[in-house]
């Protein structure tokens, strides 16, 4: 109705995606600002990329490009409720990256046990 994309891929259960990231098997991305990893750290295990630099950095055409997104694998996204990892879900998906896991914000790695670094 309003424009907004649906997320393709299956819910994946943050549980699952602690497991993955961890045995090297997803990549882990933090959307926020820097200023939000500051003050509260990020997931371990996550590249921070906020969201305004997205586009160049997963784009494998774009000299900004990030190298440790190439190779496919699964990529989970979070960021503080999960509006904003949703926005990000929806430009990896026309960047061409297959796999793509919106996991909502920080406090739903944390409460799930995910361990945060500072």
């Amino acid at each position: 109705m309003f424009g907004f994309k649906r997320q393709t891929t299956p819910a994946l259960p943050i549980a699952d995606a602690i497991a993955r990231v961890a045995s090297g098997q997803m990549i882990l991305i933090d959307v926020r600002d820097h200023s939000e990893v500051a003050q509260t750290g990020k997931a371990r295990g996550a590249l921070h990329i906020p969201l305004m630099r997205l586009p160049m950095m997963a784009d494998p055409r774009h000299p900004d490009f990030d190298a440790r997104l190439a190779g496919g694998k699964p990529i989970g996204l979070y960021c503080a409720s999960g509006a904003r990892s949703g926005m990000a879900a929806n430009i990896l998906q026309k960047l061409g990256h297959a796999e793509i896991h919106n996991l909502g914000g920080l406090h739903h790695w944390a409460a799930a046990g995910g361990a945060i670094e500072r």
